[in-house]
């Protein structure tokens, strides 16, 4: 993780189904709709200074990956990897919902680890 400054950092990722995502999506978010990715910082809030590598919580919808992966042009793999890259984006920082400045910033950073991270085996096909 160096590309994005931190020399060391720790996440933890839970791999799900649709249900149990758009579960989790309610009843942390209260959007009553199952996603690809949530994220869940521990770098915000009160405790978040007690271990500063921790990143936080990765969830990811296996079911949504696999339904984005042909409209991404991706096999399941790649896109599961470029929902982990997104999230992870979100949480150091990056946000996309309400700028438009913002979400072509992480767009672009988002492109670009996908680009490292597959060699440049895969490319990325706007939906």
């Amino acid at each position: 993780m160096s590309t994005l400054g931190l020399l060391e950092a720790e996440l933890s990722i839970l791999f799900v189904n649709d249900r149990e995502i758009r579960e989790m999506n309610r009843k942390y978010l209260g959007r009553d709709r199952p996603t690809n990715v949530l994220s869940f910082s521990m770098r915000e809030g009160v405790g978040s200074s007690l271990h500063p590598t921790l990143l936080g919580d990765l969830v990811i919808s296996i079911e949504a990956a696999r339904k984005q992966s042909r409209s991404w042009g991706l096999n399941t793999m790649e896109m599961i990897t470029l929902l982990i890259i997104h999230g992870v984006l979100h949480l150091i920082g990056y946000e996309h919902e309400g700028n438009r400045k913002e979400a072509k910033r992480m767009a672009a950073k988002q492109k670009e680890l996908f680009h490292i991270v597959t060699k440049g085996s895969a490319s990325i096909k706007n939906p």
